[in-house]
């Protein structure tokens, strides 16, 4: 995602330095590849960090905010880290005379390659205004969610969370379908027509479970990360979780028992028996 972010940026007209501990064959064409996050803090007015987890994202922060000759002045963070994450990550920006900007992205590589990606984001004035070049540069979808660091981490967990109870119970409503006789085809041209229409029958099922390619370009094991962190904050917060609790649990078996997997491939761990096409 990174990389297909840093592209998007290059095809804007936007200068970009990039840095991957994966090394420099993650920077597009257009970019040059910097040794350290320092020196891409050092050589930019905005960072954009597309990072795996809270963990992560935290470690990325503090390298930026240590940086000596830094130049930054606001740091874009497209990666789903959570509510307390970003406001623990403003906060410390905030000592350094930074600002940012929380913007996790939804659509997956495709929705970025395409620009079609929804950007949501959220933040003070000051930064947002600052970062508004670079977030269009990013796609052609963006929505202001707030006006403070973690709400638009909390947009994106409700998003998430109902885009992965889409998948999982749709795949059990195929999968029960097809055991009675049904053709997938049919249930997904009946579904897409009718009220049980959502994210999975007209986008997941159509174009990688009924194909067999399970190339959506997600990984189960974030996804279950994500729901996690859904469920984590809706704890905190005292929320409802009766269907969250078991979505939670199904996700997290998934990416234990085949890890790496894309979150497509939910279908044939659901429903093993089933052909992945008819």
């Amino acid at each position: 995602m990174g990389s297909v972010l840093a592209h998007n940026l290059v095809e804007a007209g936007h200068v970009v330095v990039c840095h991957d501990l994966a090394g420099a064959d993650r920077a597009p064409a257009g970019a040059s590849f910097a040794a350290s996050v320092g020196a891409v803090a050092a050589a930019s007015a905005t960072v954009v960090l597309s990072l795996p987890d809270g963990l992560a994202s935290a470690q990325v922060v503090g390298e930026i905010v240590g940086t000596v000759a830094r130049t930054a002045l606001t740091v874009v963070e497209t990666s789903t880290i959570g509510v307390v994450h970003a406001r623990n990550n403003a906060a410390l920006l905030e000592t350094a005379g930074m600002g940012l900007v929380d913007a996790p992205v939804s659509g997956g590589v495709a929705g970025a390659r395409s620009r079609t990606l929804t950007v949501m984001y959220s933040g003070d004035e000051a930064s947002c205004a600052r970062a508004v070049p670079v977030l269009a540069g990013l796609s052609d979808r963006r929505i202001r969610v707030g006006d403070r660091p973690g709400l638009a981490q909390a947009m994106k967990l409700a998003n998430n969370y109902l885009s992965a109870t889409a998948l999982a119970a749709t795949s059990e409503a195929i999968a029960f379908g097809t055991a009675a006789g049904l053709s997938m085809t049919t249930m997904l041209d009946v579904l897409n027509t009718s009220s049980g229409q959502n994210s999975a029958t007209s986008d997941k099922f159509p174009n990688h479970v009924l194909t067999g390619g399970y190339a959506a370009g997600f990984a189960n094991s974030l996804m279950a990360k994500d729901v996690g962190l859904y469920l984590d904050e809706v704890a905190a917060a005292g929320g409802p979780d009766e269907v969250g609790r078991p979505v939670a649990a199904l996700w997290r078996r998934f990416a234990d028992q085949r890890p790496g997997a894309d979150f497509t491939a939910i279908y044939p761990f659901v429903a093993p028996e089933d052909a992945a096409s008819d």
